[in-house]
């Protein structure tokens, strides 16, 4: 019963995903588009992080007991 399914599994995968060709390369060099992401500076944080991270110090100015959850979850 139990090879069963897994030969039903096998086929269903043979079927769904096409097969890998081992000596295949991608389609162009990403190499200089990482580097190119690398190079530049990262965005600044959006509005509504700042927003979630005053929040978070007011919950801890008005339930100081808080803090040690807000840690743990760090």
């Amino acid at each position: 019963m139990e090879t069963n399914r897994e030969d039903r599994v096998k086929e269903l995968l043979r079927q769904t995903l096409p097969p890998v060709d081992a000596g295949a390369e991608p389609a162009r060099d990403l190499w200089p588009q990482m580097l190119e992401r690398l190079g530049t500076r990262p965005a600044a944080a959006p509005w509504f992080d700042w927003a979630l991270l005053a929040g978070l110090v007011a919950l801890a100015a008005l339930f100081p007991a808080s803090i040690p959850v807000f840690l743990y979850y760090l």
